[in-house]
């Protein structure tokens, strides 16, 4: 079943058993490419790793990236009626414009790494709920969400870049990866804009409400208790880059979160994501080892908006450059291994 066809939340974990998974034959001949080029094997260290990754999820020995397309999406959360942020909401839409003036980090970023940005808004002017109270989303508004996020998606591009914006989204990132992980909310609550420790300590308890109201719940369902239209919008994109084979650059902390919940369903489903970075917020690094993944850098950046992503993808460039430009030892004449 495509995710074009799914009609409930419950249905996108039947996707596994028919999205594409990764080319071993294609790694498997990019990584003897790569201990045969002019250095000895491993010399590169994560630059060939990033390689072998890029060719397995290109099916093809000599990945390149000709195409990048940056997502950053956008929503408004209920949840800030609790007072979780010290700013107003308002800088949501605000910030917005400011990516299509060409004024925030991720604009000059795409721009010096050869991405092509672009910002999608959900409904900024209809927050989701308060998930103290009751779900942030139903079920269908969470669904729409994750196609919207999923139609962004240019299937003829050769990597994907993701991040998001939206005022009070840290906490929401908190509570979703408590819920799908576990442990206590003090350990995935951190500053996000710039919370005081008075600010931590209200998040916390937030988080501490939405968890025994929607912890138990089945790890989609999370997602709409718990998550943005942005959150979701995101799975939504990793999804349909999975149909197209595409691989992708998760942001920081709060991008990360919103692809928790398909972790929990089935860890298969992020296979070919990296994460960009490891963010400053101390839930990241928590988030990051529960789902056993290995950020590209760690430049102690907690911006989001896909910033941290957008930079990676020049590392990435530079490991494809390195893996297709340089010479074999029979290529240079050079006596090697």
């Amino acid at each position: 079943m495509p995710l074009a066809s799914v009609t409930a939340l419950h249905q996108i974990a039947s996707l596994v058993q028919e999205l594409p998974t990764f080319d071993n034959d294609s790694a498997e001949a990019a990584l003897d490419r790569q201990n045969h080029l002019t250095k000895p094997p491993g010399a590169l260290g994560k630059l060939e790793d990033l390689s072998v990754f890029m060719a397995g999820w290109q099916c093809s020995p000599r990945p390149e990236i000709k195409i990048a397309q940056a997502l950053v999406f956008a929503g408004n959360h209920g949840i800030c009626v609790q007072g979780v942020n010290p700013y107003p909401q308002a800088v949501t839409a605000q910030m917005v414009a400011n990516f299509e003036a060409g004024g925030a980090a991720i604009n000059q970023l795409c721009k010096a790494n050869g991405a092509d940005l672009s910002v999608i808004s959900l409904d900024l002017d209809l927050p989701t709920e308060d998930f103290t109270q009751g779900p942030a989303m139903t079920d269908a508004d969470c669904l729409d969400a994750v196609k919207r996020g999923a139609e962004a998606v240019n299937s003829a591009a050769d990597i994907l870049i993701l991040g998001e914006m939206g005022i009070g989204n840290s906490t929401v990132a908190a509570a979703i990866s408590a819920a799908v992980f576990g442990g206590d909310a003090r350990e995935w609550v951190g500053p996000g804009t710039g919370s005081d420790a008075d600010g931590i300590a209200l998040k916390t308890r937030v988080v501490e409400e939405g968890l025994a109201r929607h912890g138990n719940k089945a790890p989609l369902d999370k997602l709409a208790a718990l998550g943005g239209r942005e959150q979701a919008a995101i799975c939504g994109a990793v999804l349909a880059a999975r149909e197209a084979c595409l691989p992708v650059i998760l942001d920081g902390y709060i991008c990360t979160a919103a692809t928790a919940p398909l972790h929990a369903v089935d860890p298969e489903l992020l296979a070919h994501c990296l994460i960009g970075h490891r963010s400053s917020e101390p839930g990241h690094r928590r988030l990051i080892d529960a789902m056993g993944k290995d950020p590209v850098l760690d430049f102690s950046m907690r911006l989001g908006e896909g910033t941290g992503a957008a930079l990676a993808l020049g590392v990435i460039r530079s490991a494809l450059a390195c893996h297709n430009g340089m010479a074999t030892f029979a290529e240079a004449g050079v006596a090697g291994a």
